[in-house]
């Protein structure tokens, strides 16, 4: 009796699969596979980041290492 319920729901939840499969599979033509999904503000989500702004985080960035190390020494 166990084993017929086990089957049943087995049966059931591969039927599931199908269905999610196809649903995403829908859902990819729609978006393509490698895009980002939009939100809801119709932006991709993506954010970029101009170089002038990332040379900027460079500089701060080595400055708080260059402090962080500095502060390492004085411990010793």
């Amino acid at each position: 009796m166990a084993s017929i319920e086990l089957g049943e729901a087995l049966k059931s939840l591969k039927a599931e699969r199908v269905k999610l499969d196809a649903a995403i599979a829908a859902l990819e033509g729609i978006y393509g596979t490698g895009s980002s999904l939009p939100v809801a503000n119709g932006n991709s989500g993506k954010r970029t980041m101009s170089a002038a702004a990332r040379l900027k985080i460079a500089k701060a960035q080595k400055l708080r290492w260059a402090k962080f190390r500095t502060q390492k020494k004085g411990k010793k």
